[in-house]
């Protein structure tokens, strides 16, 4: 037990440093043009609230004092009067990065109007996590079921089929299939939406409903694409356990052919078929700004290629912040549930 939890705590410690140093690379990578977008911001806001109050100025001077002295004050409150690579503002930028303090958005608000990165990420988060996480469930329990069937019947149509479609479907773009997808059931036969935005409003009691069913085609689509292929993985690691000498002893000592396959063959086969599974799901996750901006499902990928698109920079660090997270937690847990499903695994201490 003791080793074990010496285990988590260095795993947990290992992947806070991969959050924290990916952080610091992208800070780094947007450090030399994110003052200058920072500061035209404050420019801009500060003409705009000129603007506003355009009847207090009595000459251009008292107008252009004023505009001066509100950028001098908002650059001086930011920390942009440092340079971005001064260890105290890049050590209180790395800090609010992590704690999703990143001030408001140029470009973007919420769905209630706030302009808040915190607010914006964490209503998007959830539609991205719904998303992808739905559709790797679904695919999981068909490549386990599908693939486990497949592999006490090699080389049968089902399985020649399978494996053609896992390498078709491995062959090509997940965009160009969403944009095949969208084609064909949202002109052509007219029976999905081909934005995946919802119309109705968050405050509408049947807006989860409306969500849902505008989840629909990308969730087909992802379910689709995938489940040859975790089929086909399943198979594969299955069908070597059962060439195993162990397995046939429980043959000829008369076991139920259904319960050597799921309760033996498939239990010793999960921690390959437990890596390939969430594989997959960081894959799909990572690359969801791809799938979000086919089909315009509002997560956090969209939000990711919009804001990279006009340059909004505190989207940008949040977005790729919390896909950094997602990708740590999900390695975390893998590595917990490998420990889990194969005890030979020796834990050092």
């Amino acid at each position: 037990m003791t080793n074990f939890l010496y285990f988590v705590a260095k795993t947990t410690a290992y992947r806070i440093l991969v959050v924290i140093v990916t952080v610091i690379i992208t800070l780094i990578l947007l450090g030399s043009s994110m003052d200058k977008i920072l500061t035209d911001g404050i420019r801009y806001e500060a003409v705009n609230t000129a603007a506003q109050n355009e009847i207090q100025f009595k000459t251009p001077s008292q107008r252009q004092a004023y505009i001066d002295e509100q950028i001098d004050l908002k650059t001086k409150s930011l920390g942009l009067d440092e340079p971005w690579y001064s260890p105290q503002r890049f050590t209180n930028t790395l800090f609010k990065v992590i704690t999703l303090d990143l001030g408001r958005s140029n470009f973007f608000t919420s769905d209630s109007g706030s302009p808040n990165v915190r607010d914006i990420i964490i209503e998007k988060v959830p539609k991205t996590v719904l998303l992808f996480t739905t559709s790797t469930v679904i695919v999981t329990v068909i490549g386990l079921y599908l693939g486990t069937y497949m592999a006490e019947r090699k080389g049968s149509i089902l399985d020649k089929g399978v494996s053609f479609a896992a390498v078709v479907s491995n062959s090509f773009a997940i965009f160009w299939v969403g944009m095949l997808m969208i084609l064909l059931f949202s002109f052509t036969l007219d029976i999905f939406p081909a934005r995946s935005t919802p119309l109705t409003s968050p405050s509408d009691p049947f807006y989860i409903i409306d969500l849902l069913y505008h989840m629909s085609l990308p969730l087909i689509t992802l379910v689709l694409w995938s489940f040859a292929v975790s089929a086909y993985v399943v198979r594969y690691f299955v069908s070597r356990i059962l060439d195993e000498d162990y397995i046939q002893a429980k043959r000829v000592m008369g076991i139920p052919k259904r319960k050597i396959l799921y309760s033996h063959a498939l239990r010793n086969s999960a921690p390959p078929i437990l890596t390939g599974i969430v594989t997959a799901l960081i894959a799909s996750i990572t690359g969801s700004f791809i799938v979000e901006a086919v089909f315009d499902w509002p997560g956090v990928g969209k939000l990711l290629y919009d804001s990279i698109v006009v340059m909004d920079v505190p989207l940008i660090l949040a977005s790729t912040y919390v896909f950094t997270l997602m990708y740590v937690i999900t390695m975390l847990v893998i590595d917990l549930l490998y420990v889990y499903f194969d005890p030979r695994i020796k834990i050092s201490s």
